[in-house]
Order: structure tokens, then C-alpha cells, then sequence
């Protein structure tokens, strides 16, 4: 198992890990797994590695997005609608 990276290279790094999402965000991992799972969370993955690699500002910002409408109520397939709307 690799070393976790150092929080400061995180913060710049383009691409991260979900764990590092976990990291970043605040948000449990199970959830941001569940929001891959739905489609809701952009990843990439080369087909010799298997770590799923999510671009950090936009991800970062599409899981604020997902908090504010959670908190406004908004179940997980009105969000999914709406990003399938956005195209």
C-alpha cells in the first residue's frame, strides 16, 4: 500500500484519490462512493491502474453543489436529474 500524500500536495495536485476527497471535502467516503456509483461524481482510470482518479477543483466544487442541495432538501434523484439537465 502506497503512503498517503502530504495534505499541502493534495491541495495542489489535479487529479486525487476518493480517499483524498475524503480528505479535502469532509465527506465520509462511503457517501462520496455512492455518489460515484450514481454518476454523480466525474472520475477517470487507466486501465492498468485501478485507482479512480477525480479531477480536485471541479470535484470538490460539484460536492459543495451536492451538500447545498442536500441541505435544502433535495433527494439524490431530484440532483441527478438536475446534472443530467446540465448535460
Amino acid at each position: 500500500m502506497s503512503r498517503q500524500r502530504k495534505l499541502e500536495v493534495i491541495q495542489q495536485a489535479e487529479d486525487v484519490t476518493i480517499g483524498e476527497l475524503v480528505r479535502l471535502t469532509d465527506v465520509r467516503y462511503s457517501t462520496l462512493k455512492f455518489y460515484t456509483e450514481q454518476g454523480m461524481l466525474p472520475f477517470q482510470q487507466s486501465e492498468e491502474n485501478l485507482t479512480r482518479r477525480y479531477k480536485r477543483e471541479e470535484s470538490i466544487r460539484r460536492i459543495q453543489w451536492i451538500k447545498a442541495l442536500r441541505q435544502e432538501g433535495k433527494s439524490i434523484q431530484q440532483i441527478k436529474q438536475m446534472l443530467h439537465a446540465q448535460g
